[in-house]
């Protein structure tokens, strides 16, 4: 066996395999979806291959990659104008914890033990469940952990704020994703506005309090458990 080949070889799959990851973006390395470790096993597990087998056409390594890379990058760009397959492939966060309560239910489903739990709540620098008002396990597997206000004193501030999260979120309403979204891409959630007891009436009228009169100028606009709504429009609104 060539020593030679192989290290040539090796350094060689080491630089495409660093391109392939750099290039599918930055997210390969901050979040892991399933579809994500998926392509990210493949690439590993054909480079090693090459590698170990120096008889094997160097190309018959390098091209499965690309392939892999184009599928990458080409579901990567579909997802950003779809949120449909973005749901679909990257999967729906699930509510752990909601206004202080375990949701036992979603941890059955997701196979997620208290100690996965009291783990990643340390994590999160928390130190109590009853500290916790809500707790999201991420497609990635990161807890999303929003605390109780640790306020003691409530003033009118805060009580404006409670009768808003009153008015606004009905008592049955199911937090599966913080802030919840109305507008994303562009394109109004309907779906979430039901949820609400809501329609684009309404939102219209939130909206023009902000001084935004079309729906088409807001590429994001979200609703957090407070009854606080972000608004990011596409450009700039006129008066």
């Amino acid at each position: 066996m060539d020593i030679t080949i192989i290290l040539v070889r090796t350094v060689l799959i080491y630089f495409v395999v660093f391109l392939v990851m750099r290039f599918m973006g930055k997210r390969e390395i901050g979040k892991l979806t399933v579809f994500d470790l998926v392509i990210s096993v493949m690439i590993a597990e054909i480079a090693v291959l090459v590698i170990e087998d120096p008889n094997r056409p160097i190309l018959e390594g390098i091209l499965p990659m690309i392939a892999l890379f184009l599928v990458q990058v080409g579901i990567a760009f579909l997802t950003l104008k779809s949120r449909t397959l973005r749901l679909w492939f990257d999967g729906k966060p699930s509510v752990i914890i909601a206004k202080g309560k375990l949701n036992r239910d979603t941890m059955r489903k997701q196979r997620y033990n208290l100690d996965d739990l009291m783990l990643q709540l340390r994590e999160n620098k928390v130190a109590s469940v009853s500290d916790v008002e809500f707790a999201i396990l991420e497609t990635s597997g990161k807890l999303s952990v929003v605390e109780k206000d640790k306020s003691s004193s409530k003033d009118n501030k805060s009580l404006k704020d409670n009768d808003r999260e009153e008015r606004v979120i009905p008592p049955k309403f199911r937090y599966e994703i913080l802030p919840i979204p109305l507008i994303m891409d562009g394109k109004v959630q309907d779906e979430n506005l039901e949820k609400l007891e809501k329609n684009r009436f309404w939102l219209k009228n939130q909206l023009r309090q902000q001084g935004i009169r079309d729906l088409k100028d807001v590429f994001l606009c979200t609703l957090d458990h407070k009854g606080k709504m972000f608004v990011d429009t596409k450009q700039t609104p006129k008066p």
